[in-house]
C-alpha cells in the first residue's frame, strides 16, 4: 500500500512540475537585433564609439508558437525601433545615460487588435529597460527569417525598416581583441553576434533616420517566455 501511495504521489508531483514548466514557457520564437554601434568589438573601439554612436536600435521578435497571456500569437511578428539620448550600452562596462528613450512599435498587420495589443506588451515587457516611451504603434507587413547556424537574418517591416546579416568572419576582427562587448537589449536565449550587411530605418515617429551597413552590430537569438 505504501509503495502504491509513493508511486501515486511521485506521479502527481511530476504532473504538477510538467504543468508548471509548460506555463513558464508558453511562447517561443526567434529574435533579431541590430544597433548603430559595434556589439562585437574590442574595448578600444567601444571607447571611441560610446556617447557618439549606438543611440539607435531595432529589435524584432518572430513567434513560432504559443500564447502570451492567453492570446495566440503563433506566426506573428513585432518590431521595435528605438532612439535614445546616449549609447544603448547596458552591461557593456561603460557609463551611459540613454534616457530619455523613445520608441515606435511595428506590429504584424495580419494580427487582430487583441493580438496587436499582446505583441506590444510582449516586446515592451521583455525589453523594458530599452523601450522607454512608446510614441507610436504602427500595424504593417513584417517579413523575418533567421538561419542561426549561418547567422543569416533578414527583416523587413513596411518600407521603412530592413536588415540583413551574415556570420562574422576572421577579416571582421580588426584589433584581435574582440568580444561580445554589449549584451542583447532584450531578454533572449542562445544569442550570437553577427555582421550587419545592410540595415536602415526611415519610418516616421522618431524624428530621425539611420543606416548601419558593414558593422559588427547584430544579434540572432531565440526566446521563450
Amino acid at each position: 500500500m505504501f509503495r502504491s501511495f509513493a508511486l501515486s504521489f511521485a506521479a502527481g508531483v511530476s504532473a504538477v512540475a510538467f504543468v508548471t514548466l509548460a506555463r513558464a514557457d508558453q511562447i517561443q520564437g526567434e529574435y533579431l537585433e541590430t544597433r548603430t554601434c559595434d556589439v562585437y568589438t574590442g574595448p578600444c573601439f567601444a571607447n571611441a564609439q560610446v556617447g557618439l554612436a549606438g543611440k539607435e536600435a531595432i529589435l524584432a521578435w518572430s513567434v513560432t508558437s504559443g500564447e502570451y497571456k492567453g492570446v495566440d500569437l503563433t506566426g506573428l511578428k513585432v518590431v521595435v525601433a528605438v532612439r535614445a539620448s546616449d549609447t544603448l550600452g547596458f552591461g557593456g562596462g561603460l557609463a551611459v545615460h540613454p534616457d530619455p528613450i523613445k520608441s515606435v512599435v511595428f506590429v504584424d498587420s495580419k494580427a487582430s487588435k487583441k493580438q496587436q495589443d499582446a505583441l506590444v506588451e510582449l516586446a515592451t515587457s521583455r525589453a523594458s529597460q530599452t523601450v522607454g516611451e512608446v510614441v507610436k504603434v504602427v500595424p504593417t507587413e513584417i517579413e523575418m527569417s533567421l538561419d542561426r547556424g549561418k547567422c543569416v537574418g533578414k527583416l523587413t517591416a513596411g518600407k521603412g525598416i530592413s536588415i540583413e546579416t551574415r556570420k562574422l568572419a576572421k577579416c571582421d576582427c580588426l584589433c584581435t581583441n574582440e568580444r561580445i562587448f554589449y549584451p542583447p537589449l532584450a531578454e533572449v536565449k542562445n544569442s550570437r553576434p553577427a555582421y550587419t550587411v545592410s540595415g536602415h530605418f526611415s519610418a516616421k515617429g522618431l524624428g530621425t533616420n539611420w543606416s548601419n551597413p558593414n558593422t559588427r552590430s547584430a544579434f540572432l537569438a531565440t526566446f521563450s517566455y
